[in-house]
């Protein structure tokens, strides 16, 4: 009995990520937004942390503009890789940065 509750939990559980995962869409533009103005960050909290340069993030089916920030490595040799714009088939699409 043991067995099939975990079973169907674990089915259960399963059957959410997928949905969840399902809705995940891109939101393309026709036309790139300018390029922000760029302010010189502020000194680093420690010499550990390297800066995130700002980003476009999506809400509400739309583009804004997220100010950069210091952030800490998630392992010594992590290196970030800036977001960019990218032209797809629909239109153009932020992709977002991320620790290479």
């Amino acid at each position: 009995m043991k067995k099939i509750a975990r079973v169907l939990f674990l089915a259960g559980a399963l059957s959410v990520f997928a949905v969840s995962q399902s809705k995940a869409q891109r939101v393309f533009i026709h036309v790139r937004p300018a390029e922000p103005v760029i302010v010189a960050p502020p000194p680093p909290p420690s010499r550990a942390h390297v800066w995130i340069e700002g980003e476009w993030t999506e809400r509400d089916g739309r583009y804004v503009y997220q100010q950069g920030y210091w952030a800490l490595p998630p392992h010594h040799h992590a290196r970030w890789v800036r977001g960019h714009w990218r032209h797809f088939p629909g239109g153009w699409g932020w992709v977002p940065g991320h620790w290479r």
